[in-house]
């Protein structure tokens, strides 16, 4: 899975505009007649997009969104918290190795650093900034603006600009995703480094946007195979019911990825093998998720091109659903409450990612910030 410069077959890549190619990768909104697209390779009908990753990337931040809204509801069900757990191993990891997919190109020209700092970091501050005024109201109370301290979903944003940076590394090393395991092991056995940057979580997923870096088409075609879309199936179901057994015995810290092991209580030996077990199973479950995304064109595909402002406006609703009380308002702690908050988790992002938020949010998300850097050779050819 992580080839050499040396034996890989050059494959050339799809062309694919990338203002956020982390969170979306813009392109016309228009539907097309269905038609079966290979993993890897544009749908010629949307102008270069591949069908396959909007579909991928749309499911993956309706995993997210899911996953923020059972904290509402979780206490008091197993079957929930198993779900949660599961969720929880693999919508992360898929969504950080397509954002790593989608970064092979990134070098350290100016032209992509200036994409760098108007697709990430300024969403970043933006939505920092908002974050802890809205944290602020919600609480009564002033709360800071700590930039290097990530409110909420803000961590994602804060990894990728740190991922990026070390694109051109990893794309260099020979053997980048044992590197990152190794960065990813050794930050589970430090405690006390996730307080800044949020470096917990920057270094113990880096080994799943790695390996995205190291991918190519033929990967994803590869877990396509009808083999493997029945195989998954079985995995699924062995897993949920793993899980059904360890929720009331682990804790979720494990999952969350955002603490040490000595934080944790355990020997920092323990947090190593967790790291590798941790990644295994994610890597198994994001297989399986990404065999049975679509290859053909779905109602949904246009809307995997603003999966970012489903991404960064979701957690607003969530948030203040959880400090309004809405759980113990309106009784939402039964089976019927927990499918109902699901189903609305499911509608607010779907709305959120809709070409009309995208295009409201477009001078935050995808701002020109051309008059801010010097016109270098490159630019002026074109």
């Amino acid at each position: 899975m992580s080839p050499t410069p040396q034996t890989q077959q050059r494959v050339p890549l799809p062309q694919v505009r990338e203002p956020v190619p982390e969170l979306v990768s813009p392109g016309g909104f228009g539907h097309r007649p269905a038609a079966k697209t290979a993993p890897g390779r544009p749908d010629k009908g949307n102008k270069g997009r591949d069908a396959y990753f909007d579909n991928a990337k749309y499911l993956a931040i309706v995993l997210v969104a899911v996953g923020h809204s059972w904290p509402l509801v979780l206490s008091g069900s197993r079957t929930t918290e198993a779900l949660y757990m599961w969720v929880y191993v693999f919508h992360m990891p898929a969504f950080i190795l397509i954002s790593g997919y989608f970064s092979r190109s990134f070098d350290m020209k100016p032209r992509k650093l200036m994409r760098l700092v108007s697709s990430v970091v300024v969403p970043y501050v933006v939505f920092q900034t908002a974050y802890a005024v809205f944290f602020g109201v919600m609480e009564g109370e002033r709360a800071p603006v700590r930039m290097l301290s990530p409110w909420f979903l803000m961590w994602f944003l804060m990894a990728l600009f740190f991922w990026r940076l070390l694109t051109p590394l990893f794309m260099a090393v020979r053997w980048p995703v044992v590197l990152a395991l190794l960065i990813a092991a050794a930050a589970s056995a430090v405690p006390d480094i996730d307080q800044q940057l949020s470096a917990q979580r920057v270094l113990q997923f880096l080994p799943f946007f790695v390996l995205g870096l190291r991918l190519r088409p033929e990967h994803f075609r590869l877990v396509q195979r009808w083999k493997v879309r029945w195989a998954a199936v079985p995995v699924c179901v062995l897993s949920l019911v793993f899980l059904y057994w360890a929720a009331p015995r682990t804790q979720l810290d494990w999952v969350y990825r955002n603490h040490g092991a000595q934080e944790m209580d355990q020997p920092w030996w323990v947090g190593v093998l967790m790291t590798y077990a941790m990644f295994a199973a994610a890597l198994v479950l994001t297989a399986c998720f990404l065999a049975w995304v679509p290859r053909r064109r779905m109602w949904f595909t246009s809307l995997g091109a603003g999966t970012i402002g489903g991404y960064l406006l979701h957690g607003f609703v969530i948030r203040y659903a959880e400090y309004a009380g809405w759980a113990e308002t309106y009784h939402l702690d039964t089976p019927a409450g927990r499918v109902v908050v699901t189903l609305c988790a499911v509608v607010l992002v779907t709305v959120l990612c809709t070409p009309v938020v995208r295009r409201v949010l477009k001078p935050v998300t995808e701002p020109d910030l051309g008059w801010a850097f010097q016109k270098t050779p490159e630019a002026g050819a074109r």
